[in-house]
């Protein structure tokens, strides 16, 4: 694109250039109705910079989650409790031999909060008894990973920021754990198949 098609459009466009370490970079400035942003990173390290740029790129994709698809669940391993609750009341109807894989699938889910109470430094057993307690009131508590409490994600103590997560992403994360655990039991079965054969 040439300068002279920016200012078509565009009434005043002011040009900057920045002199950095490798080149010299142009911005344009004070676009009116402006359809696209520049984000310059600077890091001490191409380490340090390659983890601001995932990072970046990790909240962008949180945006861009929200836009498509503006349903939320609750976080702190709310939505995974209630998940595993409402599975686990499933696995105890008359649901045959079903009922293993289910209450299989539940036990997995309960690792999200398990693992949440850990990395905060609360106790596990008794957080997780305490969240499974709640959980019979309403799917909405879940943990605090600041401070290892359980708190209500709807209606947060004051002072305390609830944690929402995105539906989008919740439903990629179970589908993304339950195929690569298909794929693991498949891998197996043909394993086994062939150490048998070879016998």
């Amino acid at each position: 694109m040439k300068f002279k098609n920016l200012t078509s459009v565009h009434s005043v466009i002011y040009l900057r250039y920045v002199k950095s370490v490798m080149n010299i970079l142009p911005f344009f400035e004070d676009c009116e109705d402006p359809k696209a942003c520049t984000v310059l990173l600077r890091g001490g390290s191409k380490d340090v910079l390659n983890e601001i740029e995932r990072n970046l790129q990790d909240a962008m994709q949180v945006v861009k989650n929200v836009v498509i698809e503006p349903k939320l669940l609750p976080g702190g391993g709310a939505t995974e409790m209630a998940i595993a609750k409402a599975l686990t009341d499933y696995a105890h109807t008359d649901v045959g031999v079903l009922q293993y894989p289910i209450a299989a699938v539940a036990k997995a889910l309960e690792v999200i909060p398990r693992t949440l109470a850990k990395n905060c430094g609360a106790k596990t057993v008794r957080v997780l008894a305490q969240l499974k307690a709640k959980h019979l009131e309403s799917g909405t508590w879940g943990i605090n990973g600041e401070t290892g409490d359980i708190i209500d994600m709807a209606n947060p103590p004051a002072g305390t920021d609830p944690i929402w997560d995105p539906l989008a992403v919740k439903i990629q994360m179970i589908k993304t754990a339950i195929e690569a655990s298909s794929l693991i039991l498949r891998i197996d079965d043909i394993v086994s198949g062939i150490s048998k054969s070879k016998t």
